[in-house]
């Protein structure tokens, strides 16, 4: 029986038959995150780790996008405080749940997946994509580094030197390429994305779930490296490369539908 998480409409969940499929539905701003959307995503992971029910999870966004990453309005051109409190110096929170989530995740990536949306991809264990996804680490665009998933998978799954390409230029690749470099595992037509990833989550779901826990978790220790002490390092340069005048520049280009002009300060 299926059964949809209550609350906001930022983030619906819903789990039938042991899959819990995780929707972003902002659609109109091409499922951007909000401080309330990135909340509803925290939930939702620490609600699967805890879950019995709750065996695999697929990560989609409402169409047309998968996550164009932060609401620039809300969380970049709105208000900072002088002093972070201790809580936005610790990695983000949404970021974290999804990298402790002992329960396997699949990103159902049907377009745009760029910015922290390309992050939230890359705290999935298997990535499918739309012939119609993008992806894109835009961070340097804004002036600002990637979150822990640019750092922490990205180089695992592509390697150093192209993870570096795609974090020091900002460029956008598309659904062929990502297949190319093995950031994606499969692309499908636009229309048989979900029913694909649905389908592969169905059959994990129905094997022993301490079995696939415990083969995530030796994935896990054998494939990547301290997700702690690197979320901490981005979470503390996102916060300095906030009070630069490039991150200004950044945002304000974005806003204003101009090329930037940066400085160096």
């Amino acid at each position: 029986m299926a059964a949809a998480e209550a609350g906001s409409e930022s983030v619906r969940v819903e789990v039938e038959q042991g899959v819990a499929l995780v929707t972003l539905n902002r659609p109109e701003q091409r499922n951007a995150l909000t401080y309330e959307a990135y909340g509803r995503l925290e939930a939702a992971f620490r609600r699967a780790a805890t879950d019995p029910e709750i065996r695999c999870l697929v990560v989609t966004g409402a169409d047309p996008a998968f996550c164009s990453g932060d609401d620039v309005r809300e969380i970049m051109a709105g208000p900072k405080p002088v002093t972070p409190s201790p809580r936005e110096l610790e990695p983000t929170p949404a970021a974290m749940a999804a990298l402790a989530c002992d329960k396997p995740i699949i990103a159902a990536v049907n377009g745009a997946a760029v910015g922290w949306g390309m992050e939230l991809a890359l705290f999935a264990d298997i990535r499918l994509a739309s012939e119609r996804a993008k992806f894109a680490e835009l961070f340097v665009k804004r002036g600002l580094v990637c979150d822990v998933g640019g750092f922490y998978r990205l180089p695992a799954i592509v390697g150093a030197a192209k993870a570096a390409e795609l974090l020091f230029t900002g460029d956008v690749i598309d659904a062929a390429e990502a297949l190319r470099i093995g950031l994606v595992s499969e692309v499908t037509p636009h229309e048989a994305l979900l029913p694909r990833a649905r389908a592969i989550a169905g059959r994990i779901a129905a094997n022993p779930p301490l079995a696939v826990q415990a083969l995530k978790a030796g994935l896990r220790r054998a494939t990547y490296g301290d997700a702690e002490d690197i979320g901490r390092y981005a979470i503390g340069e996102i916060r300095r490369l906030m009070k630069t005048k490039d991150h200004a520049e950044g945002v304000a280009s974005f806003l204003e539908k101009r090329p930037p002009v940066f400085t160096g300060q």
